[in-house]
């Protein structure tokens, strides 16, 4: 949205955005109940007026049809259902306009839905300058007031995930496992009797913590409740912060943003825990090569060797440990727990896992070469992923300016351009039979068509699209891929697994695009008798 400019507004809106009497007045003769009521009403007709100028502005996307009313006013309606039922308009927008694009309301704007792979194709191939992902992200997570810019202007921590991460997951594979295996140790102890009753989605988020941060920071402290807590607290709060102060006009942003954001807060506490390790690589680094070619392969240390001198500091690293726990924590938690609700709902699926887990790892160990021979497994988690989803909008930019497509759609500046996901990850004509959860789909084609490297579950393509598509899909999919393969090989190999109620699994939880698996879900786990 654009900045608020009153002389931009027609003549007969401007009185009502000025006091109509001067503060000597209001000095002079100080309000009764009634005079605060009428003030009260001036600010309520100013605040409406500006939400509808702000809908008006937006009268330039008339040419692209609309899922719901689409007047200034009545648009609202639209985006009120949006929040409580965005998947069955996003559905209705994709039966209706399929290879083309629709329009659904926000409370702040209204989003353009693009749908098939010919659009997709052609959103991936648009420059930054013209439809950014950048500008995008700082509107939808609200960046200013939740990481700080710094963190989107200098993402060296992109680099880390890039390039570090791939690089040194070989070795650090064992680390992984070992904290896969001392967390779900005492989560689902292997010494406990009979079945055992897990609400799932919470308890999958801190082993996902947990493993995640075994890389980030090491030991002891990815095992710190304190630690634990704090970034599981930040990683929600950033989402609930950035939908509420998106519910508000861009000009009551500024104050909206600052009464609600967290991040000092946190980065304080960070930076507490932080502090001792952190000084302690900074000063290494300022001794000797030697000291410093010897401190621990992790993020930290990658952080502290790619980062120029103004971000050399602990400040710095540890707004980019929470950055990095945001954007891979709770999608991941979210995605792994679809899956073993799937897995829940099919016990059957169990044998032929724990048969190929089994096989595997006798051969090659728990390591990184290990998960990429699992091959059902890979084919269960993306067809998982396929199946459910966690955002109906994996793919999003802002137009920087105005763009038109090869169909002549035009898109003017400001608006968002989405890609909707799940009706096309369910549309028959993209996979075979796709209302079925079919979980060895993709390792039948593998079978079928050889080791394409397009089936794999960390791949994309313009018709799959959970990690994105393009040069801003998720670049820490792969080290999620292997984590998630490594930590279902470890609860087939341990556990027998199933629902309490065979084949009833509970509802997922929808707010808005995002959606989440049943947060009080229960899954059972009972340990196996290994001979």
């Amino acid at each position: 949205m654009c900045p608020l400019n009153i002389n931009t507004f027609p003549s007969t809106w401007k009185w009502c955005l000025k006091c109509p009497l001067p503060l000597s007045t209001l000095d002079a003769h100080p309000m009764d109940s009634d005079d605060i009521l009428v003030y009260g009403l001036y600010i309520v007709a100013a605040l409406l007026l500006l939400f509808i100028y702000n809908r008006y502005r937006f009268s330039e996307l008339g040419a692209i049809p609309a899922i719901g009313p689409s007047g200034a006013i009545s648009s609202w309606l639209g985006a009120v259902r949006f929040i409580k039922d965005a998947p069955t308009m996003v559905q209705e927008g994709y039966q209706k306009y399929k290879g083309g694009m629709f329009r659904v309301p926000l409370i702040d704007r209204w989003v353009v839905v693009l749908t098939g792979p010919q659009l997709i194709e052609e959103l991936r191939k648009v420059p930054k300058d013209e439809l950014s992902f950048d500008h995008a992200m700082r509107d939808l997570l609200q960046v200013k007031y939740t990481f700080g810019v710094d963190a989107q202007e200098y993402p060296y921590h992109t680099q880390v995930t890039r390039n570090h991460l791939s690089r040194n997951f070989q070795a650090l594979f064992p680390d992984v496992y070992d904290e896969i295996n001392h967390t779900f140790g005492a989560i689902i102890p292997l010494d406990q009797d009979g079945w055992t009753k897990v609400r799932i989605y919470p308890e999958i988020t801190k082993a996902m913590c947990r493993v995640s941060n075994r890389i980030f920071v090491g030991l002891p402290l990815c095992r710190s409740p304190e630690f634990e807590a704090l970034q599981q607290q930040f990683a929600l709060q950033v989402v609930l912060r950035a939908t509420l102060v998106n519910c508000f006009p861009k000009f009551a942003h500024p104050i909206i943003g600052r009464l609600l954001t967290n991040t000092p807060s946190s980065i304080r506490k960070c930076m507490t825990l932080l502090e001792p390790i952190v000084q302690e690589r900074l000063q290494a680094l300022d001794r000797s090569t030697d000291e410093w070619n010897a401190q621990p392969n992790d993020v930290i240390t990658w952080l502290i060797d790619v980062s120029d001198n103004e971000h050399r500091n602990l400040q710095s690293i540890c707004l980019r440990i929470l950055v990095l726990n945001f954007a891979s924590l709770h999608t991941s938690a979210q995605s792994f727990t679809h899956a073993l609700l799937d897995l829940a709902t099919n016990p059957q699926y169990c044998t032929p896992l724990r048969e190929e887990a089994s096989a595997v790892i006798s051969q090659d160990g728990w390591t990184k070469t290990a998960m990429t021979k699992l091959v059902k497994m890979d084919s269960f988690l993306k067809e998982s992923q396929r199946y459910n989803c966690t955002t109906l909008f994996p793919m999003m930019r802002k137009a920087m300016r105005q763009f038109v497509f090869s169909d002549g759609t035009v898109i003017p500046s400001g608006t968002h351009v989405v890609v909707a996901s799940l009706p096309m990850h369910l549309d028959d004509e993209y996979f075979e039979n796709a209302s079925e959860f079919q979980p060895f789909r993709f390792s039948q084609l593998r079978e079928d068509d050889g080791e394409d490297p397009k089936i794999l579950l960390a791949s994309t393509s313009a018709s799959y699209i959970p990690f994105g598509y393009g040069p801003h899909a998720c670049p820490g999919r792969f080290f999620a891929s292997s984590v998630m393969k490594a930590m279902m090989a470890y609860l087939v190999l341990n556990y027998d697994i199933r629902l309490e109620k065979e084949g009833e699994r509970p509802p997922d939880e929808w707010v808005m695009m995002n959606c989440s698996p049943n947060r009080k879900a229960e899954v059972m786990f009972r340990r196996r008798r290994l001979t």
